[in-house]
């Protein structure tokens, strides 16, 4: 839909235009109307319309002036002048400024949806044209680089053949003479939060452009985005020590470049040295596969994966005893404990010369142990850690021990959450079968907290702390006042005698079940009886 704005100093022209005419059947809508070319500024700048119908005689500011103005500061928008002066001059000046119509008054509706018509048809074909040939401008400015992009990432993935990768190579002028190469991975350590208002891909493009400003200086070389947010540097040279020097100096400068411009830590992998640009592959991988060990030096570093596979072996505890300490903190309930057990694993890990394969077992043995603990208790673990939770898939998304103990004690500490729930559910459960077998047994002479207690297995002691916590009454007020309650139904709703009233809840005396009605309720048994039996009446 195509906006249009009328201006015109004469109400009855402008209305009636506006009034006379269905703008969206024939794909325009009328935006405004202005008396005066003047008015008609403010108007333009605030709805940007893709016409003005102006006349072109006006106080203020004529047709031609408010058609020069437009033809300046917004040259894609048409104007159409209307005007009752059949006039050369004006006509000559209005071809000048590109107008694209010129109608004279008066003009009926039906030829004004016709110009309109005609406009529109137009308009679309000026736009439509636009838009292919943006998009072939967009094509040609970003194939030549996205190609060039993808060949690189192929030959880094995948087995290609010597002639193809020359091939290519000529044709996208990657320059890479040899005889040996070797590749660099960076990867950022963590990307800024969403809540920081920051853009990730802003943050991935001025990596690449910082390594490719760096990589300049180096003519034997290549840049491309690898998998994502990765970016891979293809380096050559003509011997392994000024070669691997070489790759060492340049990971370096990356890592401080992007630090320093980009408040950003970036891990640097340096991958191994090979003699065919077919094999480049396998140095790619070799690379990336260095940067996974920032989960055990940390971030922010320079890792080269031969100073790794080099390195000496140490050997790693099994932690049973530190896995058991956490368990019994868990189930004790203390963060302290549980913060204090999962820093000593991961100083275990970090002081073992470990793979990343092994770390990653080592923790997920960890928090199965503390599943299978919470199994044993009767925790619900979906309800625990959600029906998403996938222990391996969130495991090896952490790229250092930092994310991964504090993954562990946020996992934790969901688990302590889960076992005081299940164990308040437990003891709620637990009391409410002992005052289930309070009411149906409150009649029994013998009736104690050793016979309920035994009965949900729990001790006595125990039982009564937590049957007052649960009830708020202790367990031998809330018995009598039941059977209180009871005594009361058989007194108002029976002709029992007290001491048959007695018996039948719970007292072999008669006397001392009378002291305690009286207690109770203020008043003797045959007093409340006889009180029933008033109110009754």
């Amino acid at each position: 839909m195509y906006k249009i704005i009328i201006v015109d100093d004469e109400p009855i022209v402008r209305e009636g235009i506006r009034n006379r005419i269905s703008w969206a059947d024939h794909g325009f809508e009328c935006v405004g109307v202005s008396e005066n070319g003047q008015e008609a500024l403010g108007m333009i700048a605030h709805f940007r319309p893709d016409v003005v119908m102006t006349d072109i005689y006006m106080p203020f500011m004529d047709g031609l002036e408010l058609s020069r103005h437009v033809a300046e500061h917004y040259p894609g928008t048409k104007m159409i002048i209307l005007t009752g002066y059949d006039d050369f001059e004006y006509a000559q000046q209005a071809v000048k400024l590109q107008v694209t119509d010129f109608i004279l008054k008066p003009i009926t509706s039906a030829e004004l949806r016709e110009v309109l018509d005609k406009l529109k048809v137009q308009m679309d074909e000026e736009r439509g044209h636009l838009e292919h040939l943006n998009r072939l401008k967009q094509q040609l400015n970003e194939s030549l680089p996205l190609l060039k992009e993808r060949f690189l990432e192929r030959m880094a993935t995948m087995a290609l053949n010597e002639w193809e990768i020359r091939s290519k190579m000529a044709y996208f002028q990657i320059p890479l003479s040899g005889p040996l190469f070797v590749t660099i991975a960076t990867d950022m350590d963590e990307w800024p939060s969403e809540d920081q208002g920051t853009d990730n891909e802003l943050y991935s493009f001025a990596v690449y452009n910082i390594i490719q400003e760096i990589m300049d200086k180096e003519p034997d070389s290549a840049v491309f985005r690898y998998k994502g947010n990765k970016v891979i540097t293809i380096l050559s040279g003509s011997g392994e020590e000024e070669i691997y020097t070489l790759a060492q100096e340049r990971a370096e400068e990356i890592r401080a470049s992007i630090k320093r411009y980009l408040s950003v830590t970036v891990s640097v992998g340096i991958g191994t040295i090979c003699r065919e640009l077919k094999d480049i592959r396998h140095s790619c991988r070799a690379s990336v596969a260095a940067l996974e060990y920032r989960l055990l030096i940390g971030s922010d570093q320079v890792v080269s994966i031969s100073d790794l596979e080099n390195r000496r072996s140490k050997p790693l505890y099994d932690g049973a005893e530190s896995e058991n300490s956490l368990i019994s903190a868990i189930k004790t309930g203390s963060p302290e404990d549980v913060d204090r057990s999962i820093g000593r694993i991961i100083s275990e890990l970090q002081n073992a010369s470990i793979s990343i394969e092994q770390c990653y077992v080592r923790v997920l043995r960890t928090m199965l142990a503390v599943l299978q603990a919470l199994l044993e208790i009767g925790c619900n673990e979906t309800e625990l850690f959600g029906k998403e939770t996938r222990l391996l898939t969130e495991l090896y998304s952490f790229r250092s021990l930092e994310e991964i103990e504090f993954w562990l004690k946020d996992m934790c500490g969901k688990a302590m959450i889960g076992v005081a729930e299940t164990r308040r559910n437990i003891s709620r459960n637990q009391i409410s079968e002992a005052v289930q077998f309070i009411h149906h047994n409150y009649d029994d002479i013998e009736l104690s907290v050793k016979m309920v207690s035994s009965r949900i297995f729990m001790s006595a002691s125990y039982f009564s702390s937590l049957f007052k916590a649960h009830t708020g009454k202790t367990f031998v007020e809330y018995v009598t006042g039941y059977r209180m309650e009871k005594a009361k139904e058989l007194l108002k709703h029976s002709s029992l005698k007290t001491y048959e009233i007695a018996t039948k809840t719970g007292y072999q005396d008669a006397q001392y079940f009378s002291v305690l009605f009286k207690k109770c309720t203020g008043d003797t048994p045959t007093e409340y009886r006889q009180k029933m039996m008033v109110d009754g009446a």
